[in-house]
């Protein structure tokens, strides 16, 4: 399959004004096409010959006996197709593993569907068989690694001692505590064998990491957990973010012999890599948040708004930053500040929900709720957030939408906006109100997309 016959993720946007629908859908397009994968590949990769080029590292294909494809992530599909097209016949084989339902076909890269975010057998599984293939590398072969948002979930090899029930209990606490992604990934790290480093360290040969980001600031060691990187953080660091997060009692006894064991160092954290391991192992982000937060500016500006980026990326408990951006928004209706309207404020960003209700939701929806209230009354606005990878925690919606009048259809339908926020039941608030985002899997993955969109 060529990059070029790729579908574009089809976006539905569940708005009662057709006008505010049009846009919306505009802005989310262009924000997604900026960031997507395939295009990125075939932007930042150049093949002259047998030379590849990629930025300012150069590869002369003709000295490797064998040049090998491995990844994981929700944006990694996308970019194995973009690779296969662009290697050809030099590209031996490989395999990726993506989520459930992210898969596309593939000449010569097998495609693995597991998991996620809390691993299962078959992320188990698939990841024996790619640790085999990198096993099998020598130092005369080129090993491209593809790496997005999610392969922390899909590169599952438990340390030795530890079981899949154990990781995946652990996971699920942290993934409801309001833990951040890095704080997250410090602690799968110290349970498996093939992050932090270590899947670099299973195989001789010259490593490129090709990476989409889903990390803000784009902390190498904490995209997928880091797997051809070293890891800066210590088995104190994991034992301390689950005292943090109240998780520590509540984690499986062989996780905390685990980490314990790792304290009296007879566990040794990673040593850190020579110049000459350095040198053969390189990583290159390809896209990022910005990326996307740009194309939907210039998508914006030729809609007829005045875009700007706000910039702070939006982290922090998500109905708190909610509150802010309801804030944000009545000052650019009321005063112009920071632009005069027709106006496009657009911000990214991931932040966390700390789960303690029985409701379903995601951080986007969670976060846009929460400016409903501030919105109300308001006329020719609306706010909106999804995730680029097109899931909002686990619900089939990529966010959701509100305007100056969600709240009245809300108190027609009899639903309260404070007992959805305390239950984190975003999702089936939205759902009753029909103001969801809808893309199903977009292929990318770089964190979320906040709009405050004034109009005339």
């Amino acid at each position: 399959m060529s990059v070029s016959h790729l579908k574009k993720p089809r976006v539905i946007v569940q708005q009662a004004n057709p006008h505010t629908k049009r846009i919306l859908k505009s802005l989310i397009d262009a924000g997604l096409e900026a960031c997507d994968p395939a295009s990125a590949i075939a932007k930042t990769l150049h093949l002259t010959r047998n030379r590849l080029q990629v930025r300012e590292l150069s590869y002369d294909l003709t000295h490797y006996s064998r040049i090998v494809c491995v990844g994981a992530g929700k944006a990694s599909a996308r970019m194995a197709i973009a690779l296969e097209q662009m290697l050809g016949d030099r590209l031996e084989g490989g395999m990726v593993i993506v989520p459930v339902g992210h898969g596309v076909p593939c000449d010569k890269i097998r495609m693995f569907e597991a998991a996620h975010p809390t691993p299962d057998g078959r992320g188990v599984k698939a990841t024996k068989q790619l640790l085999a293939l990198t096993q099998s590398l020598s130092q005369h072969d080129l090993l491209i690694v593809l790496l997005s948002g999610g392969a922390s979930s899909l590169l599952c090899a438990p340390s030795i001692g530890l079981t899949l029930a154990a990781k995946r209990r652990t996971t699920e606490l942290l993934l409801r505590s309001g833990a951040t992604i890095h704080e997250i990934n410090v602690v799968r790290k110290h349970m498996s064998a093939i992050k932090g480093g270590q899947l670099a360290q299973s195989t001789p040969a010259t490593i490129l990491t090709l990476i989409m980001s889903d990390v803000l600031g784009d902390d190498l060691s904490t995209i997928g957990s880091g797997p051809t990187v070293t890891d800066p953080s210590t088995f104190q660091d994991a034992r301390d973010i689950l005292h943090q997060y109240s998780i520590w009692r509540k984690a499986p006894e062989s996780v905390q012999r685990h980490l314990q064991h790792g304290l009296t160092k007879s566990l040794r954290t990673p040593k850190k890599p020579t110049r000459r391991q350095s040198l053969r192992n390189r990583h290159i982000v390809l896209a990022n948040n910005y990326q996307a937060l740009e194309g939907t500016a210039k998508a914006a500006k030729l809609l007829g708004l005045t875009p700007f980026i706000l910039p702070y990326p939006l982290q922090g408990e998500a109905k708190e930053i909610g509150s802010i951006l309801g804030g944000v928004a009545r000052d650019l209706i009321e005063f112009g500040n920071p632009v005069h309207p027709p106006a496009c404020l657009i911000a990214g960003g991931e932040p966390t929900v700390t789960v303690n209700g029985k409701g379903r939701g995601g951080r986007a929806q969670e976060c846009v709720l929460a400016t409903a209230r501030e919105l109300a009354g308001l006329k020719n606005v609306f706010v909106a957030g999804f995730g680029t990878d097109g899931t909002d925690g686990p619900t089939d919606a990529a966010g959701a939408v509100v305007d100056g009048k969600t709240v009245q259809r809300a108190k027609k339908k009899k639903l309260s906006i404070e007992h959805a926020l305390h239950e984190h039941d975003s999702y089936t608030f939205f759902q009753q109100i029909r103001g969801h985002i809808i893309t199903g899997p977009t292929g990318t993955n770089v964190n979320d997309i906040y709009l405050i969109v004034a109009i005339k």
